[in-house]
């Protein structure tokens, strides 16, 4: 009976392990929440990979020089469903990306949306809506 009793202790810690870190996962706690930032830079590489994408920008600075940012989106399956493909977004693509900055002040953010030159909207959600 013991052994049994150990069984489900076990068992119950590893369903509960297993769910906070699934929770940790999807936390926004990396990201300033409270506040949004605009940059607005050329694509240089995007990564459509699981977990989540990324899209890496190269964005002016105040030096004269260019600053490389990145910014974390949805998963490609998420956005795959709401019409997009690896080449929505591409190496080239201008973008005014709107973003939840990182609360350590790094060059990067949360995506929230983009508008490239043409007024074309891309949200966090996988929308994209056309001016």
């Amino acid at each position: 009976m013991k052994s049994k009793m150990k069984q489900a202790v076990l068992l119950a810690s590893l369903i509960a392990g297993g769910a906070s870190m699934a929770a940790a996962h999807h936390s926004f706690a990396a990201f300033d929440i409270s506040s949004q930032k605009v940059i607005s830079g050329t694509v240089v590489k995007v990564n459509w990979t699981n977990p989540h994408t990324w899209i890496w920008l190269e964005v002016p600075n105040e030096q004269g020089g260019v600053d490389t940012w990145g910014v974390e989106g949805m998963s490609p399956n998420y956005l795959a469903r709401r019409g997009w493909s690896r080449t929505t977004i591409k190496p080239g693509d201008k973008l005014d990306v709107t973003l939840r900055p990182a609360k350590d002040g790094s060059k990067g953010g949360m995506w929230m949306s983009a508008k490239r030159p043409s007024g074309e909207v891309l949200m966090m959600t996988g929308a994209i809506t056309n001016p």
